[in-house]
């Protein structure tokens, strides 16, 4: 049985997290000094004694802080500016009517991006501890959310890398005395390629061989992807694309092994190149031919499309994904933030800087595709694509009819490696936050957590194997549907809101934003948490749901049904942790259903602002006697009884 002292939950930690079945005297001991910031004393587990280890006698590591602030701006902008940034947010205001596309836009930012940005990284930043232990301290019935996020966090790691591998790959062959996607002397080009040569294409269009193909789409499909017309097709691997996707492991790996410590310098590089290759991108772009078309398709406004339920839905995934919510990131790198970081008011700086990224690279790609588009002599809609069509045959096809095409190619590239970089980063850091709060006793000694990393990155890499095979292409799509899709964020988007809004209550919650930043939020959060986040993100869950169709793969192949199931186990891995988390915690929690309930909505955290996060050092001070901690009632007892035994 715990017992609860008077001041657990005055400090700056939760409790540990996980519940500890063997333990010898002497990590008995650390672990109750460690403890003692949370508040909570244990009795002595002379019963599951275990023989004593000479790693069990050694000092926990410290946690970790970032150095200064501008490290944590830094890794935020690395993991929220991204590629969706540059590949995606273009092409949809493109689509949905261009200028119009930003009202909805803002609006989803407003009423939700920047309410559940706030959120997360708050709660990171006033427990100190990831996703996990944050979400199970916060609110014990449903800490399956940062069970979920973790999961998620899990499946990007293994597909995400392949685009960078695929970029890896072009950028090796970018120092090539002549771009080799350029023309059609290559040994894997066909007697149906197509050299594309500027103004002749429309003047020659009737001369094309039947069933052309371009030859940056040979060298998409034949040479880099070895592309086959059937998904079963997963052998043999392409082990020049193996070797890229090894080394953007082992960058990633050496760039986070040390935690905060080594990712907080990573960052000072990786996070702000990518916004120079940009600028180099946009100014070369304004001044190309055609330069000027291609910003018009971009911005010209379309109003009847705002009738349509499908740009609305468009404009909420996309800040959903360019934000980052709801994948346990924001959390964990608020964890390492000072415990009187002014929170609120980086989250309005970040939020602002990644929207305006998005806008700001709309003109950068457009101006180039609008220069394509009057090299070619075709209409630009011909030429604007999403996703990895944009940066693997549109772009790579623009940059092949500028002059000095090596130099801009290995620009584009590099900016593209980087900004997937620190997305990666940044996932793996909240990853691995996450079980270092879980078993810091195990992982916080020695060289335990780069071994664990080690482990972490070699399952990843081997099970990123399959994407690159013949039928590799559509094993990712299949990931890149299902494993992070819209719905799935949408649904824990509303589960967090609704955990603040009408679990904890607002109120409290700016309680403890304010005995952090010193000052209250604007009342409009408190309204927003309770009614406008949720009510926006179930409209759009379940419009979601009702236009939902399978995916069509590439070369417009439709996914067997094997495919598909395989793509829905890889949801639902994700969003059954909440209600298996929900029903272990009722399960092991004594007391009727009402009293479980009650015990498990609200978690009773409270830091104590004068401590400045100095637990994480992991002093050994001495602890107060157990005699003068003091239980107002049996209810109490039970409570803390059920956050300890029944959740931890």
């Amino acid at each position: 049985m715990f017992i609860l002292r008077e001041a657990m939950f005055k400090s700056t930690g939760l409790q540990m997290c996980q519940k500890r079945t063997t333990r010898t005297k002497k990590a008995m001991e650390t672990e109750m000094h460690t403890e003692q910031g949370a508040g909570l004393l244990a009795e002595s587990s002379a019963t599951k004694k275990v023989p004593e280890g000479p790693e069990e006698d050694g000092p926990l590591k410290a946690r970790g802080q970032w150095a200064n602030k501008a490290e944590y701006l830094l890794a935020v902008v690395g993991h929220i500016v991204g590629l969706g940034n540059v590949w995606r947010f273009p092409y949809l205001c493109y689509k949905n009517g261009g200028g119009v596309f930003f009202i909805p836009y803002l609006l989803f930012l407003v009423l939700c991006g920047i309410p559940l940005f706030l959120l997360e990284t708050s709660l990171g930043q006033y427990t100190s501890l990831g996703g996990v232990c944050a979400w199970r301290g916060f609110c014990p019935l449903l800490g399956g959310v940062g069970y979920a996020t973790q999961i998620m966090i899990l499946h990007g790691c293994v597909y995400y890398m392949t685009v960078l591998a695929w970029a890896l790959f072009y950028m090796v062959h970018s120092f090539n005395w002549q771009l080799p996607w350029s023309h059609c002397n290559n040994t894997w080009n066909t007697d149906a390629c197509f050299q594309f040569e500027g103004r002749n294409l429309t003047a020659n269009i009737t001369a094309l061989p039947e069933n052309a193909t371009s030859s940056i789409m040979e060298f998409w499909e034949r040479e880099v992807l070895q592309l086959s017309s059937r998904v079963e097709d997963l052998s043999p691997v392409s082990w020049r694309l193996a070797l890229c996707l090894l080394g953007i492991w082992v960058l990633c790996y050496f760039s986070v092994w040390k935690g905060v410590k080594s990712t907080g310098k990573v960052v000072y590089f990786t996070a702000t190149f990518p916004f120079f290759i940009l600028m180099v991108l946009l100014i070369r772009g304004i001044t190309l031919p055609g330069a000027d078309q291609g910003i018009i398709y971009y911005l010209k406004p379309n109003y009847t499309r705002l009738a349509d339920p499908q740009v609305w839905m468009d404009a909420g995934t996309q800040v959903f994904f360019s934000y980052g919510i709801c994948m346990g990131s924001l959390t964990a790198l608020g964890s390492y933030n000072r415990f009187k970081n002014d929170c609120f008011k980086d989250c309005f700086v970040l939020c602002v800087l990644n929207s305006g990224t998005s806008i700001v690279a709309g003109f950068a790609v457009f101006s180039i595709l609008g220069f394509m588009a009057q090299e070619q002599g075709i209409d630009i809609a011909e030429v604007a694509q999403s996703g990895p069509g944009l940066a693997f045959i549109a772009f790579p096809r623009a940059i092949a009819m500028m002059p000095l095409p090596q130099l801009w190619a290995v620009c584009f590239f590099l900016m593209i490696i980087f900004l997937g970089l620190d997305s990666q980063f940044v996932g793996i850091e909240a990853l691995m936050t996450s079980l270092t709060d879980l078993y810091p006793t195990f992982v916080r000694k020695g060289y335990r957590r780069e071994l664990l990393l080690l482990l972490l990155c070699i399952v990843s890499f081997l099970m990123g194997l399959t994407m690159i095979t013949p039928g590799g292409l559509y094993v990712f799509q299949i990931y890149d549907h299902y494993s992070c899709s819209g719905p799935s964020l949408l649904l824990l988007s509303i589960f967090q809101t609704m955990t603040v809004g009408w679990m904890f209550g607002p109120e409290r919650y700016f309680d403890i934003i304010e005995d952090m930043i010193g000052y209250r939020p604007w009342a409009v959060f408190k309204l927003c948490w309770r009614y406008l986040t949720p009510a926006l993100c179930m409209g759009t869950f379940v419009f979601s749901l009702v236009r939902w169709s399978p995916p069509i793969l590439a070369n417009g192949l439709a996914a067997p049904g094997w495919a598909l199931a395989v793509g829905w186990l890889l949801t639902l891995s994700s969003l059954s942790m909440l209600p298996l988390w929900a029903t272990y915690a009722l399960l092991t929690t004594p007391g009727s259903l009402h009293q479980r309930i009650c015990r498990l909505r609200n978690g009773q955290f409270n830091p104590s602002p004068e401590t400045e996060n100095k637990h994480l050092t992991f002093e050994l001070q001495p602890h107060a006697p157990i005699g003068r901690a003091k239980v107002s009632n049996q209810s109490e007892v039970n409570g803390t009884t059920t956050m300890s035994e029944g959740v931890a």
